[in-house]
C-alpha cells in the first residue's frame, strides 16, 4: 500500500528525497521553469528547507555565533556542529574557520559555509580543505593552501573596497587586469509545483555549456535532453591497475592533484538502477568506469610548499629528505601522465573535465607540455569544482559527483534591504549595520530540545529511559526525526534505530526493536537502512535476532536489507566460542614464548659480552633491543633535540633506502 501511495507524491516528500540531475522523476522534470532573476543573488537571501539532499551539508542559522551550536562538538563561531572530535578538529584548520576568525578580530560577523563560497566563488581555483591533517596537504606553490586561499580572498575584498572609494581607478584597473571569474553564483535556481512555497531546485552551472548558459530559455531543455534511463552493468573489478576498457556511454572525469595527493575518477552518467528500484530514484547507483589515487612524499611537514618551490626560491637544498622528495616529485609527475595516457580513450570522450590543480608544479603535471600530452589547459570540457573540496582521495572524488549531479533544495525569500551605511565626513567611519537574528518556531524549539534528549540517551546506552522518554513524549520512533535533518549526524542517522546502530548498540538496537517498535526498513538520506550502517558483528547480529523473535510478518526484513534470522541461543553460543578460541590462541601463544625463553635463553653477541653496563651476560642482563637503544640515545634530550634525532634517523634510512634503489648498495 506505501509504495502505490508514493505515486501520488507530496510537496515535502520531493523536498525529502534526493534528485539525480541525469535521471529526474517525470513529474519533475516536466513542471521545471527557471526562476527569474537567478542570477542575482545579491536580492535573495537563502535559507536551508526542513528537509534537503544529503550534500548540503552547511548548517542554518544566524551568522553570529549562537549559544545554541555550544557544545562538545560544535563551533560556536561558524554555528557548525560535528559528529566526531576529529571532525571538529578538521574544521579548525579550513580556510572558512580562519576566515571567521579574521572577521570576528575586525568586529565584523562571522559568514556561514554557504555564504563563504559565495564569497570565494569567482576565485581563480576552487578551495581545499583538509581531510585528515593540514601539514601533508599543502600546495606546491610555496604556501599552503590556508595562508594562499585567504590571501587572495582579502585581497580581492580589499581591491572592491578601494574600488568603491575610488571609483575613478577602476577603468584602469579593468583594462589592466582581466579577472577569470564571471562574478556569477554557482547555482541556477529553478521553481517546480511539486516543491512547497518560496523553495527551489538549484543546479550548478557548471554543468551546463557556456552557449545554454547564455540563453535561459533553452536551459531546462538542457536538462531533459541529459536525462539517462538507468543500465545494468556489473561492478567493476577490484584491481583497477590495467588499462580500462572504452565505455561508448555519457561519462565525465573528475581529477585532483595537490600535496603530494593525486586521485582521478571517471564516471557514468547512466546510474546503475540497484535491488530496491521500486522505492525510486534514491536507490540508484553511481557506475564508477575508472578510478586511481597516487600519494607521494613530496610536501615539506610543518613548513609549507613542495621541494622544487623551496628549490627555487631559496636554492638546491642538499639534505637526504630533499633528494628523497625531488625523486617522488618526479616520480609522482611520470605515474600521473602514464595512467593519463592509459586513459586517454575515456578523457576524450568525456562530456565533462573537472579539474583542480592548483599550484605551477600541479598545473604542469597535467597540462604539460610534453610529449604525448592528454589533456590541455584550453579544453572547453574543463570546470573547476564550484564548491570547497578536501584532500584529493577516492572518498572526495566520489563526494564531488554527487554534489555536482545532486539537485539542491533551498528556500529563496526576498531579503528586506538593509539601510544604508551613512558616512562621516569627519571622522570617515561608516556606521555598522548588523542583520537580525531570525528566531525558531516553536515547532523546531520543540524538535531541537527531543532530538538532544534522544541522542544523549542513546549515546549513553540508557535504553530503559530513551524508551521511557518516547512514550512520555509521546514520540513515534518512525515518524520522529532529528532536528536539523541537514546537519551532518542527522543526514547520517535520522532516527533512532539510525543512531544506535551507527554508535554500535547492541543492546540499543535489540530494544528499539523489540519493546520500541522501531522499523528497520526506513532509510537515511543517503538511502542506507539502520543494518547497513552497523559497524561490528553484535550489532548486525541484534537485528538478526530481532528478525528471529519478531518473526517474518512484522517487517519487510529483506527491505531492510537485514539477513536470514538468527536464534538468540545461536548468537550467544557463537560469541561465547570465538571468545574461547581467542583466549585458547593467547595461552597457546604464552606457552610458546615461554619454552623459546626456557630453550634458548637469552642470546648475546660476543660484542655485548665486552662490558656489564651494555645488558650482556657480564652485566647480569639481556641484550638491549632496537628500542631500547633509541629510548636511551634520547634520554635527557629537549623535545626540540628529540624530534631533530629523528629526523636524522629518517634521513638516514631514507638514504640507504636510495643507495639501494640506485643499485649503490
Amino acid at each position: 500500500m506505501e509504495k502505490k501511495q508514493e505515486k501520488q507524491e507530496k510537496p515535502e516528500e520531493a523536498v525529502r528525497r534526493p534528485l539525480y540531475l541525469y535521471d529526474l522523476p517525470a513529474e519533475v522534470l516536466n513542471s521545471l521553469s527557471l526562476k527569474a532573476d537567478a542570477g542575482s543573488p545579491e536580492q535573495l537571501s537563502e535559507q536551508l528547507s526542513p528537509e534537503t539532499t544529503p550534500t548540503q551539508l552547511q548548517s542554518p542559522g544566524p551568522a553570529t555565533p549562537d549559544s545554541s551550536f555550544v557544545g562538545s562538538q560544535a563551533c560556536s563561531l561558524c554555528s557548525l556542529t560535528f559528529v566526531t572530535v576529529q571532525e571538529q578538529r578538521d574544521h579548525l584548520k579550513t580556510d572558512l574557520h580562519h576566515y571567521n576568525l579574521k572577521q570576528k578580530l575586525n568586529d565584523l560577523n562571522p559568514v556561514t559555509e554557504s555564504q563563504f563560497e559565495k564569497l570565494v566563488g569567482d576565485l581563480d581555483e576552487s578551495l581545499s580543505g583538509s581531510d585528515t591533517s593540514g601539514s601533508e596537504d599543502e600546495e606546491g606553490d610555496g604556501t599552503s593552501r590556508k595562508d594562499t586561499t585567504l590571501s587572495a580572498l582579502l585581497k580581492k575584498q580589499a581591491t572592491l573596497a578601494d574600488r568603491q572609494r575610488n571609483p575613478g581607478n577602476e577603468a584602469g584597473e579593468k583594462s589592466s587586469k582581466n579577472p577569470r571569474g564571471t562574478g556569477k553564483p554557482p547555482l541556477l535556481w529553478f521553481s517546480s509545483p511539486t516543491l512547497p512555497d518560496k523553495t527551489y531546485y538549484g543546479v550548478y552551472r557548471a554543468i551546463f555549456t557556456p552557449e545554454e548558459l547564455a540563453r535561459e530559455d533553452v536551459i531546462v531543455e538542457a536538462i531533459k535532453q541529459r536525462q539517462l534511463a538507468p543500465i545494468l552493468m556489473p561492478k567493476p573489478p577490484k584491481d583497477v591497475s590495467s588499462v580500462p576498457p572504452a565505455y561508448n556511454g555519457r561519462h565525465i572525469f573528475l581529477c585532483m592533484i595537490g600535496g603530494g595527493h593525486f586521485a582521478a575518477m571517471v564516471v557514468s552518467l547512466a546510474p546503475k538502477q540497484s535491488k530496491h528500484a521500486s522505492t525510486g530514484p534514491m536507490n540508484r547507483e553511481a557506475i564508477v568506469l575508472a578510478h586511481k589515487t597516487f600519494h607521494r612524499y613530496t610536501t615539506r611537514r610543518k613548513q609549507g610548499g613542495s621541494q622544487s618551490a623551496n628549490d627555487n626560491a631559496k636554492g638546491t637544498a642538499h639534505s637526504a629528505g630533499s633528494s628523497l622528495r625531488r625523486y617522488n616529485e618526479q616520480a609522482l609527475v611520470e605515474d600521473v601522465r602514464e595512467l593519463l595516457r592509459d586513459w586517454k580513450a575515456l578523457i576524450d570522450t568525456s562530456d565533462l573535465l573537472f579539474i583542480r590543480a592548483t599550484g605551477t608544479t600541479n598545473r604542469r603535471t597535467l597540462f604539460g607540455p610534453y610529449d604525448g600530452q592528454v589533456m590541455r589547459g584550453n579544453d572547453p570540457r574543463m570546470r573547476g569544482f564550484p564548491f570547497s573540496t578536501r584532500r584529493a582521495t577516492q572518498n572526495e572524488l566520489m563526494r564531488s559527483f554527487i554534489e555536482l549531479t545532486r539537485l539542491k533544495v533551498k528556500e529563496l525569500t526576498v531579503a528586506v534591504p538593509l539601510p544604508i551605511a551613512t558616512e562621516d565626513t569627519t571622522t570617515k567611519q561608516k556606521a555598522p549595520v548588523k542583520p537580525g537574528v531570525p528566531k525558531l518556531s516553536e515547532e523546531e524549539e520543540t524538535a531541537l530540545h527531543h532530538t538532544t534528549q534522544i541522542q544523549a540517551l542513546i549515546r549513553r546506552s540508557k535504553l530503559p529511559a530513551l524508551l521511557a522518554y518516547l512514550k512520555t513524549s509521546s514520540l513515534d520512533p518512525n515518524t520522529f526525526r532529528f532536528y536539523p535533518s541537514d546537519s551532518q549526524q542527522n543526514h547520517h542517522a535520522p532516527t533512532a534505530l539510525h543512531l544506535a546502530a551507527a554508535q554500535n548498540s547492541a543492546p540499543l538496537v535489540a530494544g528499539l526493536l523489540a519493546r520500541g517498535g522501531a522499523d528497520p526498513t526506513l532509510r537515511n538520506d543517503e538511502a542506507k537502512t539502520p543494518f547497513e550502517i552497523a559497524g561490528d558483528r553484535a550489532t548486525r547480529d541484534a537485528f538478526r535476532v530481532a528478525r528471529a523473535e519478531l518473526g517474518e510478518a512484522a517487517w519487510d526484513w529483506e527491505e531492510a536489507a537485514v539477513p536470514p534470522a538468527l536464534k538468540r541461543e545461536e548468537a550467544e553460543k557463537r560469541a561465547e566460542r570465538e571468545r574461547k578460541e581467542k583466549e585458547k590462541e593467547e595461552k597457546e601463544r604464552w606457552r610458546v614464548e615461554e619454552e623459546k625463553l626456557k630453550r634458548e635463553g637469552p642470546k648475546v653477541k660476543t660484542s655485548t659480552a665486552r662490558a656489564g653496563a651494555a645488558g650482556g651476560i657480564l652485566g647480569g642482563g639481556v641484550p638491549r633491543s632496537a628500542q631500547e637503544k633509541r629510548e636511551e640515545e634520547a634520554r635527557g634530550l629537549t623535545p626540540e633535540q628529540r624530534m631533530r634525532l629523528d629526523r636524522e634517523r629518517r634521513a638516514r634510512a631514507a638514504e640507504e633506502r636510495m643507495r639501494k634503489l640506485q643499485g649503490g648498495g
